[in-house]
């Protein structure tokens, strides 16, 4: 009998032999391995994109261990249908040495009155919850849950993956094994499935169904034709996309506008996401440009509202724009370095109490113990400055910030001297 499943269900893998990706978790030192391999399973919740084998893997899980495997979606279930599941699981919790397992798809839609319905089974061990999100479940999932479960992370498949996943199809789905695939090219079937295996599968699924022979010759253009999309030829190491933002980000802290405006007309016309570029001229602006024209970062972050906003095909103006501007400009590191020498000075000294005078003193017992003692309030004096410590003992003059030689930071440095002096030595 014909089976009418798509083939991404018909490929679905039913073992980690026949899982695609993810090698940090399911590899020979994977701790979801290592999980299976010792027979216990503690609550966690997997969080990647669309297609890269959370529920799959949380299938696996269940059938190697030979759990009751209940799935619920965020979707779909309300506390009505939680109850009733945990009910259940806990009926056969009495009966059964192993607790099943509660899977539950987009946890991360689930409302905290939901997700608390959960807390007590999951402490109790009456369910071995496996949650899946793609989302980042610090902000999604409430604290008392998150704290009961470990958080694996899964990466889109490389394009490693996706041709093992090619492979498998071509060789066991009964279908695709009645036609022979030839692939004159497949920079565009790689490139249109962005690691989504699922994506991935119905693309090829596409291929066989618009077949005229019994020999499917696989191209760039045929694929394009059949996804209505046009691709960009991107190179045969699949690593296009990493390499196009690598010199766009590069020409813009080389100061090359001409070079900045063409990657990312490059990125663009591959079909990247225009907030994507937006967010990494913010932190360009930050990182490259900085004090040498503070405006460089309001203007990144208005273009990055802007594209937010209004979208392509409009966008791109927006992009051009701030990207044109901000190779322009001139250029500093010296927050970026600051920063980092200071995350690094605290993070190889031990923490340096706050000087009294610099806490608030909100209490009278906190004012009798000299809290805010011989602080003294800037705006009270001339210029809006008076000399005082502000750093804690024992860091007397330690230096951070070293402004660079561009028209605004040598006017910050000529200020810095006239208030400090010689305190600070910024040479």
């Amino acid at each position: 009998m014909k089976d009418f499943r798509p083939l991404a269900e018909r490929m679905r893998p039913h073992n980690l032999s026949e899982y695609a990706g993810q090698a940090h978790l399911v590899g020979t030192d994977g701790v979801i391995r290592q999980m299976l391999a010792s027979g216990q399973i503690t609550p966690f919740i997997l969080w990647g994109p669309p297609g890269v084998g959370k529920t799959t893997l949380a299938r696996i899980v269940a059938e190697s261990l030979k759990r009751t495997f209940y799935v619920l979606s965020a979707v779909t279930s309300g506390v009505k249908d939680v109850r009733e599941v945990l009910e259940k699981a806990k009926s056969e919790k009495l009966f059964a040495k192993d607790a099943p397992v509660l899977f539950i798809d987009e946890i991360h839609r689930f409302n905290k009155s939901q997700q608390d319905s959960l807390l007590g089974a999951v402490e109790r061990g009456e369910v071995a919850l496996i949650g899946a999100t793609t989302e980042n479940p610090s902000f999604e999932v409430i604290s008392p849950l998150l704290s009961r479960c470990q958080v694996y992370i899964l990466q889109p498949l490389d394009t490693a993956d996706l041709r093992k996943l090619v492979a498998r199809a071509l060789h066991e789905d009964e279908l695709l094994k009645t036609v022979t695939f030839e692939f004159r090219e497949d920079e565009a079937l790689y490139l249109f499935a962005d690691g989504d295996g699922r994506k991935l599968l119905n693309i090829l699924e596409l291929l066989y169904n618009a077949r005229t022979s019994d020999v499917v010759e696989v191209t760039n253009a045929l694929v394009e034709r059949l996804l209505q999309q046009r691709s960009p030829r991107y190179d045969k190491s699949g690593e296009m996309h990493y390499d196009c933002i690598s010199a766009f980000i590069k020409s813009v802290r080389g100061s090359d506008p001409q070079a900045a405006v063409y990657w990312m007309a490059r990125m663009l016309a591959a079909g990247e996401d225009p907030v994507f570029i937006a967010r990494r001229l913010v932190i360009l602006a930050a990182e490259d440009i900085g004090l040498a024209n503070p405006n460089a970062l309001l203007i990144a972050n208005a273009a990055m509202s802007a594209v937010q906003n209004i979208g392509m095909p409009e966008a791109r103006i927006v992009l051009s724009e701030a990207a044109l501007f901000l190779a322009s400009a001139e250029k500093s590191n010296s927050a970026y370095n600051a920063i980092d020498a200071a995350l690094t000075y605290v993070s190889n000294e031990p923490p340096h109490s706050v000087p009294l005078h610099l806490r608030n003193a909100p209490t009278k017992l906190m004012k009798d113990a000299g809290y805010s003692d011989g602080y003294l309030y800037a705006h009270a004096y001339p210029h809006h400055f008076v000399e005082l410590e502000f750093l804690p003992a024992g860091m007397e003059g330690t230096v951070f910030y070293f402004p660079q030689d561009n028209p605004r930071e040598r006017e910050m440095a000529t200020i810095h001297k006239r208030r400090w002096g010689n305190k600070y030595k910024l040479e």
